[in-house]
């Protein structure tokens, strides 16, 4: 069973910044990590591996230094990686990322299953799995919490809901996108250390995936951000002090003014 994960490197939530000019994050000199929900991902697809054989490879869009987080990625387990990367493709909204990754998918092929995490933690948008399970033309299953069995070229899961799970069966090659319920993602091992030290990373252009330039990066995002802004602040703020009994005291007295209670 051959499964691509893609995975996505975002920065470390404590340390984002913003372009002011371009309204895009600065990623270059910035503590960047995997996507905290693809290292899920990337474990189930671990689990698959050592179920059913075959291989996985970890594909990424991003800048060179992405490959640090497939290297990453090689170390828990993963036997190949691919960095699709090219000035072309900077800017891009999830429209423009999803169409690079689908083509560069196609171009590693032979494929029966693609893993993502639900969402990446410096979007937010949960987009790019179900569009690029478009472009692939391939069936899309979100909020997959377990993996009930593989078999002839289907696949049965449990898609978690607002309340319950939905089981469901799909054809293979499908995609999929995981929550944190499914697993528990393992540590790098010591083998698995060595042999990221080592890897060379594939990289792939966009010539090299027959990208149009059209369709990536700023030229080919339908959406675009056009300002960023702090929320305004609603109504006047107060730090309590003093004991409990004394604050109660003073927001019971607050809310009595404000005749809401």
């Amino acid at each position: 069973m051959n499964i691509i994960v893609c995975i996505k490197q975002v920065p470390d939530t404590s340390e984002v910044k913003i372009n002011r000019e371009t309204n895009t994050l600065i990623r270059e000199g910035v503590p960047s990590i995997i996507n905290p929900f693809d290292l899920y991902a990337i474990e189930e697809a671990l689990r698959l591996r050592e179920q059913h054989g075959g291989r996985v490879t970890a594909v990424t869009m991003g800048p060179p230094q992405a490959a640090e987080a497939l290297k990453d990625a090689v170390a828990m387990g993963v036997d190949d990686a691919v960095l699709i990367s090219d000035r072309a493709f900077a800017g891009a909204d999830t429209w423009a990322t999803s169409y690079a990754l689908a083509k560069g998918i196609k171009k590693v092929g032979n494929f029966d299953l693609v893993i993502a995490g639900k969402q990446a933690i410096d979007g937010d948008t949960a987009q790019v799995g179900p569009e690029t399970a478009e472009m692939l033309g391939i069936p899309f299953i979100a909020y997959i919490r377990k993996i009930e069995q593989v078999k002839d070229n289907a696949m049965v899961a449990e898609r978690m809901m607002d309340e319950g799970y939905d089981v469901v069966e799909t054809r293979l090659p499908a995609l999929i996108t995981v929550v944190k319920e499914i697993n528990q993602p393992r540590l790098p091992s010591l083998k698995g250390k060595m042999k990221a030290k080592g890897l060379k990373v594939t990289t792939l252009s966009c010539k090299d995936i027959t990208g149009d330039e059209n369709q990536c990066g700023l030229k080919g995002s339908p959406t675009k951000v056009v300002k960023i802004f702090p929320p305004a602040p609603r109504g006047q703020r107060e730090i309590l002090s003093g004991t409990i009994e004394e604050q109660i005291g003073f927001v019971a007295k607050k809310l009595k003014e404000q005749a809401l209670i």
